[in-house]
């Protein structure tokens, strides 16, 4: 299986989180890693080198830290422009059925955060629907999320457990 790793977080060197991730996954064979803000500085996004990686890969990572219950904006306009009517939705957008995708976030805040009657209201599960319905529309397996809360307060040993645990669970055979 191979694994496209989309990172998108605009300030990655000041990330402990996100940077140690995509570092966890460096050695790992048949991972890509693919850090946007990196390649896209300009956010002039090369449509069909995207669709080449997303076509070369079977499993889609999406990582991100939790930007105002969403993505940074650079991932949504590479969602906007790669994922194109006739490529990966319609009649004739059928080249990514088939292909799983993942969700693999940070947040600032607690899990006690992200729930019913919590600060958030709502469960990380529900406010990444838009995310599970665009695996729906592509044709692709949506699978478990990995969340990884208080970002901002975790020791090192903690991260380091972390991202252990993010390696083992987007190269799983679910």
């Amino acid at each position: 299986m191979k694994i496209l790793v989309l990172v998108a977080h605009p300030n990655l060197e000041g990330s402990r989180i996100n940077q140690r991730f995509a570092k966890e996954l460096q050695s790992i064979e048949n991972v890509t890693i693919h850090n946007l803000y990196e390649v896209y500085p300009d956010e002039k996004i090369d449509v069909a080198r995207e669709q080449q990686l997303l076509l070369d890969h079977d499993r889609i990572v999406l990582q991100f830290p939790l930007y105002w219950y969403s993505s940074p904006s650079l991932l949504k306009k590479w969602q906007d422009e790669v994922l194109a009517y006739g490529f990966a939705y319609g009649s004739d957008g059928t080249k990514l059925h088939g292909k799983e995708l993942l969700v693999a976030i940070s947040t600032g805040g607690p899990n006690e955060a992200y729930q019913a009657g919590g600060y958030n209201n709502f469960t990380l599960s529900e406010l990444l629907r838009p995310f599970q319905q665009t695996a729906n529309l592509i044709g692709a397996r949506y699978l478990p999320i990995y969340s990884v809360s208080s970002s901002f307060q975790l020791s090192d040993e903690q991260v380091e457990a972390g991202a252990t645990a993010y390696a083992a669970h987007i190269t799983r055979e679910w």
